[in-house]
């Protein structure tokens, strides 16, 4: 269903701490004779991951346990996902992060199929959702693209984990969120409604707001306005428009 909007579910334990869970599915993008798109199982692996890692991380939360549900044969496939997935985690420093794996054991499949979920704790009130401010600066962070623009997890114009890093560590940063299937515009406009405000666009750039993320391959974050946001170098960082509070 999605917590006050974004693509996470969050549960709250007894210690004045939640559990922060995310997924994301992964079907007909591989090397088998029956994907849509044809990309290195490494590449599924990394993608994949990076979707639901980085929405759990977004929230500020830390990633305890990963699963990885590969719908094919254990070799090649399984295995070449494998790398991709344990690369992403190298990333973010989280090489050491539990994984529990099931691949398809009994069955020849013609198309490649992935699922991976990732579990994580957070203090409730470090919780970085639906903290942003009216009048905060709205940004977009990397490019959005999907299909076959998707082949290259090191993409320069595409989000990272070390972004996530980067960015929880900024003073005046609100909320962190990833964009996916949805767009732009509909992130920003879900995540102003749920600080009882509405996004009001001021210029996109070279962001079409309207346009599929994919495997979350940009995202959007608040600031305050007095502040200027960190250098990404190479990643495209745009001002696409501010957090104004609801009239009456």
């Amino acid at each position: 269903m999605g917590y006050k909007g974004r693509d996470v579910e969050v549960i709250p334990l007894g210690d004045d701490k939640c559990l922060v869970a995310a997924c994301d599915s992964c079907g007909a993008i591989g090397s088998k004779e029956l994907d849509v798109v044809n990309v290195p199982n490494y590449v599924v692996g990394r993608f994949t991951t990076r979707v639901a890692l980085l929405e759990v991380m977004s929230t500020a939360a830390s990633p305890w346990m990963i699963t990885v549900a590969v719908s094919n044969e254990p070799c090649p496939t399984g295995e070449e996902i494998l790398e991709g997935v344990k690369y992403e985690l190298k990333a973010v420093d989280l090489s050491s992060l539990p994984l529990a794996i099931s691949t398809e054991k009994n069955m020849p499949t013609k198309q490649t199929g992935l699922g991976i979920t990732v579990v994580g704790i957070c203090d409730s009130e470090k919780l970085r959702i639906a903290t942003s401010q009216p009048g905060d600066i709205l940004y977009c962070l990397g490019l959005p693209k999907v299909g076959p623009e998707v082949k290259n997890p090191d993409d320069p114009e595409i989000v990272q984990g070390t972004h996530i890093q980067k960015l929880l560590e900024t003073p005046g940063i609100h909320d962190v969120v990833m964009v996916g299937s949805k767009g732009v515009r509909k992130e920003a406009e879900i995540l102003a409604e749920n600080v009882k405000g509405h996004f009001e666009l001021e210029t996109s750039g070279r962001v079409d707001v309207d346009k599929s993320a994919g495997p979350s391959t940009c995202l959007i974050f608040t600031q305050t306005p007095d502040i200027s946001p960190p250098d990404f170098s190479l990643t495209p960082l745009s001002k696409i428009g501010r957090i104004v509070p609801d009239s009456g």
